[in-house]
Formats: structure tokens, sequence, C-alpha cells
């Protein structure tokens, strides 16, 4: 490995000197994910599928003190930095707050990932990206924001609560581009941050990650209604996640329960109960990162949550990045069956003749109605 860049330099100064020449002599130290340490076991070092012990002896308190006094203070949140750099550190703490464990994140600015979905980012879309934790939502929220800072020269701000979008330390990493950071002090709470970037700073774009909390949820929809156009990350794997999580359901338009009449019942061919979503979703597209260079694209999110609440069999439109580092699109499958209850636009063929049967109107008004068509 050669050791040679700032936030690689940085990440290993941190470690007690045996542990550094360990993480040196790794064949795959660019494929790093995270370095763990638990008190009296073994350091492993952490890649996307597997992991590797970094010595044979366990860790001690000198150790975890030695990496503790190199990071310097954690926040609420039991996460920490390196000035400058996208790492993280995050502590265990006993029961007397004492640190017995610390998991250490590398961060890297990849670019170059946003062409995957440039056209929506072009587009003006709000989206919503989801994944398993480490799959690279962060990575690809940081190159969303400089590519909409730098290229489209717009008005970008991130609210960056545990600093992993643009480092830790007051100057933002180069990774963001020209995007304005808003960190979120120990008083304050993210969604009031949120508002606050809005009614203070005149952005065109407000990049948030980790949507996770109801007030999260409601301050997306306040931003969405005022024009302003955001990017964002939540808890959750794929849309299911997403459509069954009560706290985030509004994210998508929130649902409710519409009690029909016996008429429209049956022309549905469904119970007299129904689920129905409540109003426009905050976000227009949503993203599921499957695996780092394998994603799912749901364009219309209202049409989409309103046809999986049908029980229409929703398919995306898959992107797949190429050993060649191109990009693939396989569009949605067509004609995907309801898997409960039909919609009205399955009755009909595409070259299906329409007949109406009217009742209660003169038979000369049809007449003059149709001459005019």
């Amino acid at each position: 490995m050669a050791a040679h860049d700032y936030d690689t330099q940085a990440f290993l100064s941190i470690f007690p000197e045996p542990l550094q020449e360990a993480l040196e002599g790794l064949d795959r130290f660019d494929e790093l994910v995270e370095v763990v340490l638990d008190l009296g076991r073994v350091p492993e070092a952490r890649f996307e599928f597997d992991f590797v012990p970094l010595s044979e002896s366990t860790v001690t308190k000198g150790d975890i003190d030695f990496i503790v006094q190199k990071v310097g203070e954690f926040d609420r949140d039991n996460r920490g930095g390196i000035e400058q750099t996208l790492h993280r550190i995050s502590a265990i703490r006993n029961r007397h707050n004492d640190v017995v464990g610390l998991t250490c994140r590398v961060g890297r600015a990849l670019y170059g990932k946003i062409e995957i979905i440039e056209d929506l980012v072009k587009k003006g879309s709000s989206i919503l990206i989801l994944g398993r934790p480490g799959i690279g939502k962060t990575t690809l929220l940081r190159e969303a924001s400089r590519y909409m800072s730098d290229t489209l020269n717009k008005r970008v701000i991130i609210v960056d609560t545990s600093n992993e979008i643009g480092g830790d330390g007051d100057v933002p990493h180069p990774g963001v581009g020209s995007s304005r950071r808003m960190q979120v002090p120990l008083n304050k709470e993210q969604h009031d941050i949120m508002i606050e970037a809005v009614e203070n700073h005149n952005p065109e774009v407000i990049v948030i990650d980790e949507i996770g909390r109801i007030e999260e949820a409601q301050a997306c929809r306040t931003i969405a209604e005022r024009g302003v156009e955001l990017i964002g990350t939540a808890h959750g794997n794929d849309l299911g996640n997403l459509i069954t999580n009560p706290t985030l359901i509004d994210l998508l338009g929130g649902i409710q329960t519409v009690t029909l009449g016996d008429e429209e019942a049956q022309r549905r061919g469904t119970q007299k109960s129904v689920l129905e979503r409540k109003s426009a979703p905050t976000f227009d597209v949503l993203v599921e990162l499957r695996e780092r260079d394998v994603l799912a694209v749901y364009r219309d999110l209202a049409d989409v949550v309103d046809r999986v609440l049908r029980g229409f069999d929703v398919q995306p439109e898959i992107r797949r990045r190429t050993a060649g580092k191109e990009f693939m699109i396989e569009p949605p499958h067509q004609g995907e069956a309801p898997t409960s209850q039909p919609g009205t636009e399955q009755l009909w063929t595409q070259d299906s003749s329409v007949r109406l049967y009217i009742q209660g109107v003169s038979q000369s008004y049809i007449e003059r109605a149709s001459h005019s068509l």
C-alpha cells in the first residue's frame, strides 16, 4: 500500500504503531471499510464481505485510550472524526461511561459516482436514497452535493449532523465542492437546523443524511412545500421498508384508511376499507442502493405508492455500473399483474373498444354531444 495521501496518513496516525504496521501491510487497504477494536478481543480489519484479524494480541485499555486521545472529543452520539477528513470514529461505552470499544470507519470521497444518477439530479428532482449501512449512501450524497454546487451552480446547503458528509472540523472537505455546510450544535436538533437553513440562507437545494425521526420527515415536507429541492438518505433498505415504517411514511405522502361505497368497492374488486395515499410525496424519485454498483430507481413516487397500495407488483428501473465504469439501464418490466386488487387500467387492453352505458340522460343530448367529438 502506498500510504502517501493525507487522508490515509491521517487515518493511520490515530492507531498505536503495531496496528499502523498491520494496516499498512494489508493487500486490500483500498477496500477497507472499517477497523473494529473491542477491549479484550483481537482487532479486526473489516471489508465489505469479510474481515481479517490485525494482531494475535487482544486490544488493551491503553490501545483504546491512545486512539481516544488522538481523536479528541466525541459528540453526544458518541461519534468523532479527524480534522479535514471523512473518517468517522464511533465509541462504545460501558455503564460507567468509559470507552471500551471503537469502530473506525474509513471515509473516502469517490469522484465520478454521480454519473449513474446524473440525469435525475440534472432534472431537479428531489431524490431519496435508501440502502443498508455501509453500502455508499453518504458517498453518493456527497458527490451529488459537489455536482450540484460546482457543475450546476446551485445554492446547496448540507445539514451535517454527524459531519459525515463534509468531514470533521469547521472547513468542509473538498469532496462536497462549493456546497455550504451547517453543523448541528449540541443544544439543537437536526430538524431545527433544516428549517433554519431554508429561512436564513436562501438555498436551492438542501442535502440531509440519515432522516430517521418523524420531526425530520415533517421538516422535509415543509422544505419541499417551499419549493426547495431535497436530496437525502433515510433508514431502510427498500421501498417496502419505507411504506411499512410509521415514522417515515410521511416522506411518501402518508397512508390513510378510506371506506369506499358499495359501487366503488365492486368496481375495484376490493373490500370497502382500503389504504390510500394522503398527500403528495415529499420526494419525486426513490433510489435503492442494492449493491455498490447496482441501484434501483422508482420514478414518479406518487404513482408508485398508489400502485403498491392497490396491489400491483411495481418493478423499478435497474442501473448497473460495469467494470469499464460505464453503466447500463434496464427499464422496468411491463405488464405487471396486481398481487391483490386490480386497478382500473388493467380492465382494458390497449386495443379494446370502450362501451359506455349512460342512464338518466336524453338520447337527443347524447347524439348532439357525440357529433361534437
